[in-house]
């Protein structure tokens, strides 16, 4: 027999179960027999047990087969090729997918040993700024709650506190509840203006009487229970739950915003008319300045967008002497807090910072753990970026003068209406 003619035979009955009707009718002719496409399977399936070897001839068979010359089975490999255009028994090509997996798996490693030493290098910093704080208020009894809707609550507290004066001497200059961490990813700041008339438990005698700043120095009158007593009056009059507390006095902000921002912080300066006039620049006092001996320190704030270290800032967003009043100086404390949160642009930016934000730590009275500032401060920081939604209680106008159980001024407002506008806010 013609070698060429065997070479084809054995291809095609190693081929056997994927022939065509064309060449099944070559195979036929050649070894004389008559098989149907169901004695081909069968045939194919007693094979079974040789199919790797066959296999492996009949490829070798086949390209033998295609260099050979003047052999005239043009149809049948047509039929073949029509069917079959790719060959079933080529092997697999795996050195390059191998080499693909090798090289990713590698690149891996390496971003996680990356993501290690950065997460390293950050929680070294922030021990390290910690460290070298100086010494700042002690941590106070606060009975945290949390919120229903899993956003978390912090209350921060601006004093007047001076270096030379103890917390009992102190009232609450700022009063902010700031919401983090909800589920639309926004930051979100409620200011209390200081001289908001709320009912105090154990010291109001009418109803709504007291001023609500005085609530700080009354708890810390009471075993330094001032920020857990804050607590307690915004939960009674509208019905806030607040998980942290953070506490600064003039000294420790002004320590805070110098080590986080040693260029000083971006703003622009703002003020109301003042006896109706506009005014390009303001004396304000300068409280840091304040002592004993020096009573009535003033520093010349411009009008306009300009840097301003912790000093200066502190005394801007004090300043309550032109036409708007508390209402005003809320707003510049809105404006400051927004520009102090939006100013870190990034978690990298964030990371440099880390030894500012352990000095902040450090100088601060709160019960926020090192762990909530490590893991949240990033998150919390690019959320802070794209802009704070800001409140104010009451809004501007929205109250009715009247008199402190002590005959002072103050702003009686509507508490149904409020609770219900916070309950929208903070969920």
């Amino acid at each position: 027999m013609d070698q060429r003619i065997k070479l084809r035979i054995e291809y095609l009955r190693a081929n056997l179960k994927y022939l065509n009707d064309v060449e099944l009718a070559e195979y036929n002719r050649l070894t004389g027999q008559h098989l149907t496409h169901q004695q081909q399977h069968q045939q194919h399936t007693h094979q079974q047990v040789q199919e790797t070897y066959q296999a492996d001839q009949a490829y070798q068979s086949q390209q033998a087969y295609d260099q050979a010359s003047n052999f005239d089975l043009q149809n049948s490999s047509d039929g073949f090729n029509k069917h079959h255009k790719s060959r079933p028994f080529k092997k697999p090509k795996n050195k390059k997918k191998r080499k693909k997996v090798g090289f990713w798996k590698k690149l891996r490693r390496f971003l996680l040993l990356v993501l290690v030493l950065m997460i390293g290098f950050f929680i070294y910093g922030y021990h390290r700024g910690k460290s070298r704080a100086p010494e700042g208020l002690q941590t106070e009894k606060f009975s945290g709650q949390k919120t229903p809707s899993g956003a978390t609550n912090i209350l921060i507290l601006g004093t007047d506190q001076r270096d030379f004066q103890t917390t009992g001497d102190a009232r609450s200059d700022s009063i902010m509840v700031m919401q983090v961490n909800a589920k639309d990813n926004k930051v979100k700041l409620v200011s209390f203006m200081r001289d908001t008339l709320v009912y105090q438990p154990g010291v109001s005698q009418y109803g709504a009487d007291t001023k609500i700043n005085v609530a700080y120095n009354i708890g810390e009158q009471d075993n330094h229970q001032g920020a857990e007593y804050m607590r307690e009056v915004l939960k009674k009059n509208f019905d806030i739950d607040i998980q942290y507390y953070a506490l600064v006095n003039f000294n420790s902000f002004a320590t805070v915003i110098d080590s986080l921002y040693p260029m000083g912080v971006k703003i622009d300066a703002k003020f109301s008319t003042i006896d109706g006039q506009v005014v390009k620049s303001v004396d304000v006092p300068d409280d840091l300045n304040w002592t004993p001996e020096h009573q009535d320190p003033i520093q010349t704030i411009k009008v306009g967008t300009q840097r301003m270290d912790g000093r200066t800032l502190l005394n801007y967003a004090r300043f309550r002497k032109d036409d708007e009043g508390d209402f005003g100086r809320t707003k510049r404390q809105q404006q400051v807090m927004q520009a102090i949160m939006s100013g870190v642009k990034s978690p990298l930016t964030l990371f440099t910072g880390s030894s500012a934000l352990g000095t902040i730590k450090g100088v601060t009275s709160t019960n926020v753990s090192d762990f909530f500032m490590l893991t949240h401060a990033p998150g919390l920081a690019l959320d802070a970026a794209k802009g704070i939604e800001s409140y104010t209680v009451p809004e501007n106008g929205d109250w009715v003068d009247a008199l402190d159980q002590y005959g002072g001024s103050g702003l009686l407002i509507d508490f149904d209406k409020y609770q219900a506008k916070l309950k929208t806010l903070l969920g």
